[in-house]
């Protein structure tokens, strides 16, 4: 296997203008091979996608996804650059895909890690450094135990990170990206919002068995 060195990172990057922990992963899981790797970003649809990143996407659509019966409603805005790719079908198919996502995701509440707040990160990071298995552990080892912990969190509570539930193998994120490259435009998962029924209302205790006895007494 080739040594990953960054200079191969960027020859990569250079070539299919992906980003360089795109390029990274792609060279590990093709043992360095630059080719191969090469292919193995097209086939994920991650080449020439990061190119388009920081293009302008105001269209898109607000779409709408009830599931379990009325039980659990989606509401999700995806953007891209033109009308024109919003109303074809590979754009609502994908709109409607991360939709259903986040319907499947009852702990995802953000679009990406970028977006949690830090006051949020700072307190994990809080409750994370008081762990009582941590309690012996040098300061250097504690820190890095920590800062994996609170990554794996902080990536629970991201859309982008989740494995898409129509194919494990891709991350939400990847999904976008292949959309990026089949489109030719720049697609942002803008918000979303997700209505739970009955979320919030304090139901009454009721106990059944009583509540039979009693109307039969009646």
């Amino acid at each position: 296997m080739a040594e990953i060195t960054a200079q191969l990172v960027k020859e990569l990057r250079d070539k299919i203008g992906a980003g360089m922990m795109d390029c990274k992963k792609a060279l590990k899981e093709n043992e360095g091979n630059l080719e191969k790797s090469i292919e193995w970003l097209r086939q994920k649809g991650i080449a020439s996608a990061d190119k388009k990143s920081g293009r302008t996407a105001a269209e898109g659509l607000v779409h709408s996804y009830i599931h379990f019966g009325g039980r659990i409603g989606v509401l999700v805005e995806v953007n891209c650059e033109t009308d024109f790719v919003a109303r074809g079908d590979r754009f609502k198919d994908l709109v409607n895909d991360v939709a259903m996502q986040i319907a499947a995701c009852p702990n995802v509440e953000y679009v990406s890690v970028a977006d949690i707040p830090q006051e949020m990160v700072a307190k994990e990071k809080e409750i994370e450094m008081g762990r009582d298995d941590l309690g012996k552990k040098p300061a250097n080892i504690k820190e890095k135990i920590v800062q994996g912990r609170i990554d794996k969190r902080l990536k629970e509570l991201s859309l982008l990170d989740q494995p898409y539930i129509k194919d494990q193998n891709l991350t939400i994120e990847e999904l976008v990206k292949q959309a990026i490259a089949e489109l030719g435009e720049n697609i942002q998962v803008r918000r979303f919002i997700r209505f739970n029924l009955g979320e919030g209302i304090e139901k009454a205790e009721t106990n059944f068995a009583e509540e039979v006895a009693a109307a039969a007494k009646g």
